[in-house]
């Protein structure tokens, strides 16, 4: 016994250091994760809602301030009744419980005030509730396409009327996450192409999705719709004040739910115009036609890139894959000469989902990327996939 209170006082110290070394390497790691708060939210340790930058948004923190302080009267009222009979009225202090069937003016007051208590909380949140509903008279349209595990932005009418585009998270994100290594304010939160809208404008957006059930969410517009298969849903918001803004999708909706953010980028009406037209020069220079006949070198090169900016998340630059990522390298679906096994795949998904659709890219972007599947790495077949057969695929 004397042996191990020994060996116990000798080790003490070097566990003392162990730990004091432990906590240090904690600390550290915190500081090195620091983060500040996003104009806009969310922020730091935040226990409030976002900053509301619309009318809708501000109505539902007052809203919200509102019902939680009716609700801690009504806590503090009837705990405070029951507390002070049950202390003042108990049987040590000699109390001697009354003997009484009924009492109407009892039954009247109860019946009464929580009429008047119910209808002091549906008037404002009615009133609320309808205002969000109201998507009249909107000054430009957006349909917001919820997919496995991003979104699709198609402006159908108002300034910029045309304009389409799908939104991922920014690769550098999903790289962090891969290497556990979190950095930025705006981690797991930014994309590669963002939403864009005009500040003071009333914006109606129309939700749907292709596979799941998704959920459109931004906490400071003061928005949040479902967006089904099958379905369309509408909400809107006006946005008071220029800045960047974080939502995402609130449905848990697969694997990589985490990774479907949300970002609006409400600007002024000079720099949304200049935005339309440019992205209206990028969309017709992307519009190619789909029986042009293209060269290997030309689909290679267009190949990588739309691969670098869909593909690589999941399949990795090497195309080995990972986990439950099938890889490329190799795959018997890539080397084989019928073409449209692998177009079928890319237009249409598979394994339930885990493999998404794609068909929201063009034909030439398909065909480019396919084609670079097919020749790179140890896939040297040189095979040619042309437009014209991812065209006659989606017939």
């Amino acid at each position: 016994m004397k042996t191990m209170k020994a060996l116990w006082l000798l080790l003490k110290p070097i566990r003392v250091a162990q730990w004091c070394v432990a906590l240090g390497a904690l600390l550290a790691t915190r500081v090195a994760l620091a983060v500040n708060d996003l104009p806009g939210g969310p922020a730091v340790n935040q226990f409030n809602l976002d900053p509301p930058v619309t009318s809708i948004a501000a109505d539902q923190q007052w809203l919200h301030y509102f019902m939680l302080v009716i609700c801690t009267v009504i806590f503090i009222g009837v705990f405070g009744v029951m507390f002070y009979s049950i202390f003042y009225h108990r049987k040590s202090r000699g109390a001697k419980a009354a003997n009484f069937h009924e009492s109407t003016t009892v039954e009247i007051v109860w019946t009464i005030v929580p009429f008047v208590i119910v209808i002091l909380m549906a008037l404002p949140a009615t009133k609320v509730v309808v205002a969000m509903k109201d998507t009249s008279a909107a000054d430009l349209t957006v349909k917001a396409t919820g997919s496995q595990w991003k979104w699709g932005y198609d402006y159908l009418k108002g300034e910029g009327e045309g304009i389409g585009f799908l939104s991922t998270l920014d690769l550098s994100q999903r790289e962090m996450s891969d290497a556990g290594k979190p950095a930025g304010d705006d981690y797991l939160l930014k994309v590669d192409n963002p939403l864009v809208v005009p500040v003071d404008k009333k914006i109606r957006i129309i939700t749907t999705a292709n596979d799941v059930i998704h959920a459109f969410y931004v906490p400071s517009l003061g928005i949040q719709e479902t967006a089904l298969p099958g379905f369309v849903r509408d909400t809107w918001f006006r946005a008071d004040k220029i800045g960047t803004y974080y939502g995402q999708c609130s449905q848990l909706c697969g694997k990589e739910h985490s990774y479907m953010p949300i970002q609006v980028k409400v600007v002024s009406q000079a720099d949304y115009t200049k935005w339309v037209e440019g992205k209206k020069q990028q969309m017709a220079a992307a519009a190619d036609d789909p029986t042009k006949v293209w060269t290997l070198p030309d689909l290679m090169a267009r190949g990588q890139k739309v691969y670098d900016g869909t593909c690589i998340a999941c399949h990795q630059a090497n195309g080995k894959g990972g986990g439950p990522i099938k890889p490329l390298d190799g795959a018997a679906v890539v080397l084989d000469a019928d073409h449209t096994k692998q177009i079928h795949v890319l237009l249409n998904g598979q394994n339930n989902g885990a493999m998404p659709s794609w068909k929201q890219l063009s034909d030439t972007d398909l065909a480019a990327v396919i084609t670079y599947t097919k020749n790179s790495w140890s896939n040297k077949t040189g095979q040619i996939v042309q437009p014209s057969e991812v065209l006659a695929a989606r017939k």
